[in-house]
């Protein structure tokens, strides 16, 4: 089976019993449903090469939110896109990624985060080696860690941080000396449980 068969055959089916994704309404996650949250979308490009990767940002320092912080391309959805769509123009303004390159593959579980975003994440297919130019406003640098690594389990380290008055759990994967964590984090522990239960 391909790696975008494969990845497709884990989206279009229903999670089974027992296979716990962390969302908006895990208690690990604070949110409140009278509060709306703002639609967001992600790209999880894959790179289709013998060992596939998957393409990361790290955000500049000069940023107001989320300074430094690694994570996929992606924001807000503007008014009139659909979440595919808003991911593949993130993805070009961010990182130079032309969705002509993009194999959209379908839609990974939703991630409602602390700051309001309810994020989905598109996953994609991408060829190998593309010449990537980081948007200088919004990405430090662009860098590619392999697919496996991420979705190992092993490399999925709970921690937890007081923010706000309370104690707040989330999940954080260390390539080298990049830390992976928060939203992003999550979103691949949640791809890695539907892969590994597919």
């Amino acid at each position: 089976m391909s790696l975008a068969d494969r990845l497709h055959a884990a989206l279009s089916r229903d999670v089974a019993p027992g296979v716990v994704l962390l969302s908006g309404d895990h208690p690990d996650v604070e949110t409140s449903p009278d509060v709306p949250a703002w639609p967001a979308a992600v790209l999880v490009a894959i790179t289709e090469r013998r060992e596939p990767g998957v393409i990361l940002t790290q955000r500049t320092e000069t940023l107001r939110k989320h300074a430094g912080q690694i994570a996929f391309p992606g924001g807000r959805v503007d008014a009139g896109e659909d979440v595919v769509t808003a991911a593949l123009r993130e993805a070009e303004e961010e990182i130079a990624l032309s969705r002509d390159h993009v194999t959209v593959i379908g839609q990974a579980d939703g991630y409602r985060t602390v700051t309001g975003f309810q994020v989905t994440p598109v996953i994609g297919v991408v060829p190998p080696d593309l010449l990537l130019q980081p948007s200088e406003a919004e990405v430090a640098s662009v860098f590619e860690v392999p697919l496996a690594f991420l979705l190992d389990p092993d490399n999925h380290v709970a921690a937890q941080v007081e923010w706000q008055g309370r104690m707040r759990h989330y999940y954080e994967i260390l390539w080298h000396d990049r830390r992976i964590w928060g939203a992003t984090a999550a979103m691949i522990v949640n791809l890695a449980r539907r892969l590994q239960w597919a």
